[in-house]
């Protein structure tokens, strides 16, 4: 299996120039030169690229690619590979190797001079690399999905009724904040910290025009403290985190892990037709680095990671030249969108690079091959 991955200590001169340097060809076994024409290497790519702190890999994917999400083809990454990269750190080098088309990875070399001869020569530096991902580069910039990685929450249609819900508060108290009790009836499933939500925003589909989700709104988190031993009881909760102040009737749903934001980004496995359902904050239009969401989720093929295309169905008029039949004229694809949050009917993107901007209805697909 081939990997760009790092060791506990970097990779010495063999292995850097040898270990990732096997021919690239990825899983549907077509050939080098296929993968290439697919992914147009940029003729204006430079000879190396030396990772520093605040590098992304789509920014270092951007300067050797003309489309980042065919990294992992170049690499020869499969859906593992993908799915649970090895991290790439600040000191570390990406070489393009023109005569084959392929990049590797290396580590930057110290220069010794011979004192009896004035010659000098390239020594492989050791360096030693931090245990764990906490300071690998990131997939795309932190900073700007960092607060959408636990919320919005989008609850399904079938999950709302049966959520657990906050029935009262301390005595004398309306509304709870940081350090308050809370007390709650519902199936925990074993569970014992949650975030508190109420109902928001009904999502529905742009094409069906059916209800697929609800946006709620993150009101705080909240931890168990004592689970009642009755039937007729109720479940004793801290407040452990603030953002407005709950009340009566708001609801629970379990906190979810701490996510994986170094994944690569990459095509879907299979073609995907979707629309953009909605723009996060309410506004009618959206930019680069803003946050969308798609009608379209896990139940779809769709993963953290997945690059899709943006764009808007063709104008349709009549033919004046003729017989003034109509005409639809071809779609006209504007940006790209990475996708970093996935439910199961619905993904949240950061817009990534576009020349126009995104309308809620506009057409999400996949990246032609």
């Amino acid at each position: 299996m081939k990997k760009f991955s790092t060791l506990a200590l970097t990779l010495t001169l063999p292995l850097a120039f040898s270990v990732l340097a096997q021919e690239v060809t990825p899983n549907n076994s077509a050939t080098s030169s296929e993968v290439i024409s697919k992914c147009k290497l940029l003729p204006s790519a430079p000879d190396k690229h030396l990772v520093v702190k605040g590098d992304t890999l789509w920014g270092i994917s951007s300067q050797f690619l003309q489309n980042p999400w065919c990294w992992p083809e170049v690499w020869g990454m499969n859906k593992e590979d993908i799915q649970n990269p090895h991290w790439i750190y600040p000191g570390q080098i990406v070489y393009f190797d023109r005569a084959t088309g392929h990049l590797r990875l290396g580590t930057p070399m110290e220069t010794s001079v011979s004192v009896a001869t004035g010659t000098s020569k390239l020594v492989p530096q050791i360096r030693s690399m931090p245990n764990g991902s906490a300071n690998a580069i990131s997939a795309i910039p932190n900073s700007l999905i960092e607060p959408y990685l636990s919320q919005p929450l989008i609850i399904n249609k079938d999950e709302f009724q049966n959520t657990p819900r906050i029935v009262a508060a301390q005595e004398g108290r309306v509304f709870m904040g940081k350090g308050d009790k809370v007390y709650v009836r519902g199936e925990l499933k074993g569970g014992t910290s949650f975030q508190v939500f109420r109902p928001g925003i009904a999502l529905k589909d742009p094409e069906t025009r059916e209800i697929i989700g609800y946006e709620a709104v993150f009101i705080g988190t909240v931890k168990l403290e004592k689970q009642t031993k009755t039937a007729d009881g109720v479940d004793t909760f801290a407040v452990v985190s603030s953002k407005q102040e709950m009340g009566v009737g708001d609801r629970l749903v379990p906190l979810p892990p701490t996510p994986i934001i170094n994944y690569v980004p990459h095509r879907p496995e299979k073609d995907v037709s979707a629309r953009v359902l909605a723009i996060y904050g309410g506004v009618s239009v959206a930019g680069q680095n803003q946050i969308i969401s798609i009608n379209r989720g896990s139940s779809n093929g769709i993963d953290v990671g997945t690059v899709l295309e943006l764009g808007r169905f063709g104008k349709v008029f009549a033919d004046r030249t003729n017989d003034k039949k109509p005409i639809r004229m071809p779609d006209e694809m504007y940006g790209q969108l990475f996708v970093f949050r996935v439910f199961k009917n619905i993904s949240y993107g950061l817009i990534m690079q576009v020349t126009d901007t995104v309308n809620v209805g506009d057409i999400v697909r996949a990246p032609e091959k």
